[in-house]
């Protein structure tokens, strides 16, 4: 569609990025789980999961099962899960008003932790204030938006797909891989 994208205006630029937009659903809850399956199914080459538990997804048997048959595949498979010992994890507690965002955190890795034996599956945690969780899928993103005071499978996600010319996942990638290079491995 667009041969020269750095060449376009910003409202050239603004109009290609609407057409990033797939759909918008209300709250997290309100996203089909048969979506999230199928979104990382589609990949071929690279997973990336940013959250600071997602434990709904960790506890999902299946979307396991497709990380591992990605990874099996040659896909590579980051995910990064906030480090459940940080001051940001306990400022989320605080904020949603909880305490039991560390035992998610520790919850999600022992379900992730049999996938790390498999090349290509690497498990970081990250020590960021986060103001989306970012679910990649090669260019496709779910973004789950956080808002103050809130949980956030009550908050709105937006499913996005890169376009040429656009930047709306363009920027969203380019987030997950400034935390990407700060978190720590986990071991």
């Amino acid at each position: 569609m667009y041969l020269w994208p750095e060449a376009l205006g910003a409202d050239q630029v603004a109009s290609a990025s609407g057409s990033e937009i797939i759909n918008i659903y209300p709250h997290r809850w309100t996203v089909p789980s048969e979506l999230w399956r199928n979104f990382f199914d589609d990949a071929e080459s690279e997973i990336g999961v940013l959250v600071y538990s997602g434990l709904f997804l960790s506890e999902d048997a299946g979307v396991r099962r497709i990380f591992r048959q990605k990874a099996e595949a040659g896909a590579r498979v980051r995910i990064l899960l906030g480090d459940p010992e940080s001051e940001v994890v306990a400022q989320r507690d605080a904020d949603e008003g909880i305490e039991s965002l560390a035992a998610k955190i520790k919850n999600a890795i022992v379900m992730y932790r049999p996938l790390l034996s498999l090349e290509g599956v690497e498990l970081r945690l990250h020590r960021t204030v986060l103001y989306n969780s970012i679910y990649r899928a090669d260019e496709q993103l779910l973004v789950n938006t956080h808002i103050y005071s809130f949980p956030a499978s009550e908050a709105p996600v937006f499913h996005l797909r890169r376009v040429a010319g656009a930047t709306m996942v363009s920027t969203y990638v380019e987030s997950f891989e400034h935390v990407w290079d700060a978190a720590i491995p986990l071991e």
